[in-house]
C-alpha cells in the first residue's frame, strides 16, 4: 500500500511524496521523479546527516 504524503498539507496542487514498497515518487504531474528504494534510502541518510541542509 502507498503513502501519499502533499507537501502543502491540504492535496491541493502542490508536489507530493509517494512512498511505494519499491520506489519514491517525488513532484506532480508531469513533472516527477521517481527513485529506486536505495535512491531514496540514499537521499534520506544525507538529509538527516545535514550534508544538505545548506541548500
Amino acid at each position: 500500500m502507498a503513502k501519499t504524503v502533499f507537501l502543502c498539507g491540504s492535496g491541493g496542487c502542490c508536489p507530493m511524496v509517494v512512498v511505494e514498497q519499491d520506489s519514491v515518487q517525488i513532484g506532480e504531474e508531469g513533472n516527477l521523479c521517481v527513485l529506486k528504494k536505495e535512491e531514496w534510502n540514499a537521499l534520506v541518510d544525507k538529509i538527516l546527516s545535514g550534508e544538505l541542509s545548506k541548500l
